[in-house]
């Protein structure tokens, strides 16, 4: 498409039955171009533009089926219907993505667990989210991706953690069979907008550089050191989210120092969340009601405010992914 665009597009509004099959259609066949899709993993509104025109497709809703509770996480209580849903949809550039927090905390925050199972190529295309947090978490597998002025493409590990500060230009580019990765952000749904003008890598390196007040992060988890928490019997390792983010958000790899209950470390700002992935192993959280909640590697549930006390490793090797969100992140 070569036509300018207008100062003023005319703006139109469509719904559709099908927002994958009419996307194809506007850009394949008639040549509109997408700016903006939303929410990621179950896409049901999009924006493009082209000859003149500024165009919204809107996927009409249909109702939504009981989430199946079966395997993920264990339920807590239900006004975080934080269940971990076992179904997988396809979502933006064909990725697939399963719902770890299917109740989204009204819309604070939302975990998904993605997957590319074929690997190769991935038709990403260059562009940002209008989020207040986010962060990526390499479980299996690796992921060629590339960032605005953080230098060339580098290839993320299972391990291996990112923190994508609001709006930075990013681009998938390559996975291995069998990617997958977890991903969290506030607020729950927001709006992925695609760059048209700017090429990754840029020709600048700028590690240092703010993007919403925040620093880009690259946790690489074979450099990681092992550091027990004071009195919780944890040990754990660092990302550097939390300096990162000004105490936005902090995100560790934890696991337990001895087999015995933990007390849970002491990072979790008052009037925050906990979010919870078991990499490894069985974990049992001890709630301070008195519930005990067991998950399995893959498991995931969400801890409000003083919900967990104690967390136990049931197995010599369990580990897993510790997301503290600040009420800053969860307002977001």
């Amino acid at each position: 498409m070569t036509d300018p665009q207008p100062a003023t597009p005319l703006r139109v509004t469509i719904s559709c039955a099908d927002l994958d099959a009419s996307l194809a259609c506007y850009t394949d066949e008639l040549g509109f171009r997408l700016d903006m899709i939303m929410p990621a993993d179950a896409p049901r509104m999009a924006e493009l533009s082209g000859y003149g025109l500024s165009l919204g497709l809107r996927r009409v809703e249909h109702a939504a089926h009981p989430d199946d509770a079966e395997g993920g996480a264990e339920t807590i209580p239900a006004e975080r219907d934080a269940v971990a849903s076992t179904d997988w949809i396809v979502g933006r550039a064909g990725m697939q993505y399963r719902d770890l927090i299917p109740g989204r905390w009204d819309g604070r925050v939302i975990a998904s667990h993605i997957r590319i199972p074929e690997g190769g190529p991935v038709p990403d295309y260059v562009h940002y989210h209008r989020v207040g947090f986010q962060m990526i978490f390499c479980r299996r597998g690796w992921v060629r991706v590339v960032y605005e002025d953080q230098g060339p493409p580098f290839v993320m590990q299972a391990g291996d953690c990112v923190l994508q500060p609001p709006t930075i230009r990013h681009r998938v580019l390559e996975a291995s069979p069998g990617l997958e990765v977890v991903e969290v952000g506030c607020p729950a749904e927001h709006e992925t907008w695609r760059d048209h003008a700017l090429t990754l890598p840029t020709s600048e390196r700028r590690p240092q550089r703010l993007f919403g007040g925040q620093r880009f992060v690259r946790a690489v988890a074979t450099e990681a050191h092992w550091q027990a928490a004071s009195a919780s019997h944890c040990l754990y390792r660092d990302t550097g989210i939390a300096e990162a983010t000004d105490g936005v958000a902090d995100v560790r790899v934890l696991r337990a120092n001895s087999e015995q209950a933990c007390s849970a470390p002491a990072w979790l700002p008052e009037g925050g969340a906990r979010f919870v992935f078991v990499l490894r192993g069985r974990l049992r959280i001890h709630g301070v009601d008195g519930a005990l909640r067991e998950l399995s590697a893959d498991g995931a549930c969400l801890l409000v405010g003083t919900d967990a006390s104690k967390f136990e490793a049931v197995d010599a090797d369990t580990e897993w992914l510790d997301v503290c969100l600040s009420p800053q992140a969860l307002q977001s």
